[in-house]
């Protein structure tokens, strides 16, 4: 079973109105967005969500605890709106509907990238995202 699978299954998405395709498309480019110089992998997107008082919603995601929900109102505080109309533009998307997926991935996403309860470093970051994304984890 891949990343998307697993996300899908602990966010209770099912299908949530969106293809699966649409989903793997939201997932690489969410894995992309999170490993970005703009947001600097696990710590740079801990550090956005501290900024915006988020900071224990993303440490119970890192955390080996419960993952706390994050809606998509608060996702969108949170992300850069660029690259959130650049998601949706790319998967044909209004920026709510990415913005809605995301929240229920992005807990899921970033607790499968953190499994020791911290965030990794750079290169083993970069190595987990490329075999998250080919569906080796």
């Amino acid at each position: 079973m891949g990343l998307l699978d697993d996300v899908m299954g602990m966010a209770g998405m099912g299908n949530a109105g969106v293809q699966p395709q649409q989903h793997t498309g939201a997932l690489s480019m969410l894995l992309e967005y999170i490993n970005s110089p703009q947001v600097g992998g696990i710590a740079g997107l801990q550090r956005m969500f501290q900024e915006k008082g988020l900071g224990g919603v993303v440490a119970s995601w890192i955390g080996t605890g419960q993952n706390l929900p994050v809606s998509a109102d608060q996702l969108q505080s949170v992300l850069h709106c660029d690259a959130l109309q650049n998601i949706a533009a790319k998967m044909g998307m209004d920026q709510g509907q990415v913005t809605s997926v995301l929240s229920q991935m992005l807990p899921n996403v970033v607790d499968k990238l953190t499994p020791a309860g911290q965030a990794p470093d750079a290169n083993a970051l970069s190595q987990m995202m490329k075999g998250l994304a080919a569906g080796q984890a």
